[in-house]
């Protein structure tokens, strides 16, 4: 799918990897939807790539829906949604005292991560059924989930983020069948160990990813941003790819812990 003179939007653009997939994504000629919390970074980011920012909690459905009549509003067809927004969170069901994982913590994860997704999916290809077809195969547009080894491979300590990245790995297929009626693919990128601003920065960060990135076969050192959103244009450019969850993680299968 052509992405010069589309309207696309990014949940959680504002940095890491949604940072790296809008720049991406308007160098391809798209008009970038930032959808974020931070609203100092977000507006930056959408100025210097002449885009729009819309402050946005994902979990919230008339913030998402804002989000996505802004991108309607560009004047160019929305035909891409790309879910980059997302929390972690690290508690063992039961910890070794004996107290469970509290509830609410597990719920904020899943709202923002799962649900979160969820709701850019539904709305997004909602507007998407209303453009006209940019092909003879009938496709509207294209839709780009984040997950994460994690929900493949969850660690100790990850039930929460496993059980929100497992559940959009899982709506992957229902949701490419679903939409195909309306000509909108789906995909799914689960990243490994990625370089993002979370690991901070300094010879202690450095030392850090050092040590999280001995266990990658090779190459042997943590993904950059850039290269997930290169995967994120892959896989809306290549029509013919839809309902893959595809891993970018340099052979990487974790271990517990």
């Amino acid at each position: 799918m052509e992405l010069n003179g589309v309207a696309a939007l990014v949940t959680g653009g504002a940095s890491g990897l949604g940072e790296a997939t809008v720049r991406e994504l308007a160098a391809a000629g798209a008009t970038v939807v930032i959808a974020d919390l931070n609203a100092e970074r977000g507006a930056a980011l959408a100025e210097e790539v002449a885009g729009v920012f819309v402050a946005t909690d994902v979990s919230d459905e008339e913030q998402v829906q804002a989000a996505v009549d802004a991108a309607v509003a560009t004047g160019r067809p929305l035909r891409v949604a790309v879910s980059c927004a997302g929390i972690g969170w690290a508690t063992r069901t039961v910890n070794r005292d004996g107290v469970p994982h509290d509830l609410a913590s597990y719920k904020k994860v899943i709202d923002v991560n799962l649900i979160g997704t969820f709701n850019l999916v539904r709305l997004a290809a909602a507007a998407m059924a209303a453009t006209e077809p940019v092909n003879e195969d009938g496709e509207r547009g294209a839709i780009v989930n984040t997950a994460s080894l994690a929900g493949i491979e969850g660690q100790i300590g990850q039930i929460a983020y496993s059980s929100s990245k497992g559940g959009i790995i899982g709506m992957t297929v229902p949701a490419a069948r679903d939409l195909a009626a309306i000509g909108v693919r789906v995909n799914t990128v689960a990243p490994g160990i990625l370089d993002t601003p979370i690991y901070g920065q300094g010879p202690e960060a450095e030392a850090f990813k050092e040590r999280l990135a001995a266990p990658v076969p090779f190459p042997k050192r943590l993904g950059t941003p850039g290269e997930f959103a290169k995967l994120v244009r892959a896989l809306l450019e290549i029509s013919y790819i839809n309902a893959e969850v595809v891993r970018i993680d340099g052979g990487l299968r974790m271990q517990p812990k």
